[in-house]
């Protein structure tokens, strides 16, 4: 097996959902689809109020290039378009729809599958561009953009990242165990891509023993490898994947195709096949469902701009004990501020948890054991930059290594005296950008 070679830890992985199949859940009486569900510019509307619009008809523009298309995830007339709560913890443009039952796809679109191969290179980025396809591990950042890298950039190495190494979740397992051919085929068509000059692999963690036998039977006679990972955290973190399969460092400055590699998530992978062979929008998604305080943890796949509240009474309902509801893993998730906020294109999970006790467990002077060091993965002293932020030291901050914090978690997690180094670090991380910003401006 192998592994990255800095840090990590292994916390309890919690995978109540391992064994459970996807579930369809049905379209709620209305959708709440934003315009900020990738990195970079939100989309532009383009709808108004009164509009009737069909399933995947295109409901936001792209606006800039590092920015992607949004589309209605179901047929029903638009109701509003304001800002209203996000996931991401503030407030977006959005468009909300009120359903109307038929569920009916714009004309043209989820058509019976194509040749791909036929298609042109153009034609393919295209495509992925159209769908509004997204890293869907959680950056967001547009397909069509990271399929393209500069024209000075070499790429031998294609990774999809199976580790799915966050506690709880299991969606990419589900996927890659119900949906192992259209795996493969997206990772066929971005491997095409680069004209038969990049290696595909595919990494997953040995704690997924089903999901590598359906990969490895999916991937029979097709040149892709699949690569069985420790089971160890932040393992599908992109520098670490890509550490652990290739032995290559991305160094501070340096993004991933500096040294030959893209990495994509398994679920973007379904998306490209989708999007190329069937012409089929970015819509939907699948989801866990988890957490000691939900009914029926599960996983699901939901249209995207499903709200929290629908999901959690489709699940059953949540205990009155529930007092942390997160978006995503716990290691790296949000927490959030209301159910009402939806799901976007990038929500891999919803947790649903009781943290009582933690309130009790407050910070306490760093005792200097280093355990934050040795469990870092980027190789930081997380217990100077917490030091350095907490006093507002910037300029010592930025110098002992801020910027190539991945916000992991892991050293808050092994701290014995409670410290919040992540948030300290990223507290830091946001006066630095405000700095810049009033110096730029």
């Amino acid at each position: 097996m192998k592994t990255f070679t800095i840090g990590g830890i292994h916390p309890p992985e919690s995978k109540l959902t391992a064994s459970k199949a996807i579930e369809k859940m049905p379209v709620p009486s209305e959708i709440v689809v934003s315009m900020s569900q990738h990195l970079g510019k939100p989309a532009k509307p383009l709808v108004k109020v009164g509009e009737e619009v069909k399933k995947g008809q295109r409901i936001g523009e792209a606006d800039g290039f590092i920015s992607a298309h949004v589309h209605a995830g179901t047929s029903g007339k638009v109701k509003s378009v304001k800002s209203v709560p996000h996931p991401g913890g503030n407030y977006s443009l959005s468009v909300t729809i009120t359903t109307d039952g038929e569920d009916a796809w714009a004309e043209g679109l989820n058509t019976a599958p194509i040749d791909w191969k036929g298609l042109s290179k153009e034609s393919i980025i295209e495509r992925i561009k159209d769908a509004g396809i997204v890293g869907m591990g959680g950056a967001g950042f547009p397909s069509s953009v990271k399929l393209s890298p500069p024209p000075d950039k070499t790429i031998d190495t294609i990774i999809l990242n199976g580790a799915e190494c966050e506690p709880f979740l299991t969606a990419d397992h589900r996927v890659m165990v119900e949906y192992a051919e259209e795996v493969i085929k997206g990772l066929e068509i971005i491997t095409s891509l680069f004209q038969g000059k990049a290696k595909p692999f595919i990494g997953i963690e040995a704690n997924k023993p089903d999901a590598i036998a359906a990969m490895k039977k999916a991937a029979k006679g097709t040149g892709i490898e699949i690569v069985t990972l420790e089971t160890k955290y932040p393992q599908g973190a992109e520098k670490q994947l890509i550490n652990a399969i290739t032995g290559r460092t991305i160094e501070e400055g340096q993004l991933p195709f500096d040294k030959g590699c893209l990495v994509h998530n398994i679920g973007t992978a379904v998306s490209i096949y989708d999007a190329v062979s069937c012409n089929r929008p970015l819509v939907e998604r699948v989801l866990t469902v988890s957490g000691m305080e939900i009914s029926s943890a599960r996983n699901i796949r939901a249209v995207i701009g499903t709200r929290f509240s629908d999901i959690a009474a489709f699940s059953g309902g949540i205990s009155e004990k529930t007092n942390q509801v997160i978006t995503g893993g716990p290691m790296m998730g949000r927490s959030q501020f209301t159910l009402e906020v939806p799901i976007t294109k990038t929500t891999s999970g919803i947790l649903f948890i009781n943290n009582a006790g933690l309130e009790s467990s407050r910070e306490r002077t760093c005792i200097r054991c280093g355990k934050c060091i040795d469990a870092c993965p980027q190789g930081l002293e997380p217990w100077l930059l917490g030091n350095e932020a907490q006093f507002r030291r910037l300029d010592e901050a930025e110098l002992y290594g801020l910027a190539n914090c991945t916000e992991c978690g892991s050293c808050t997690f092994v701290c014995p005296s409670k410290r919040e180094l992540v948030h300290w670090i990223k507290y830091a991380k946001a006066l630095v950008n405000n700095r810049k910003q009033r110096k730029t401006a």
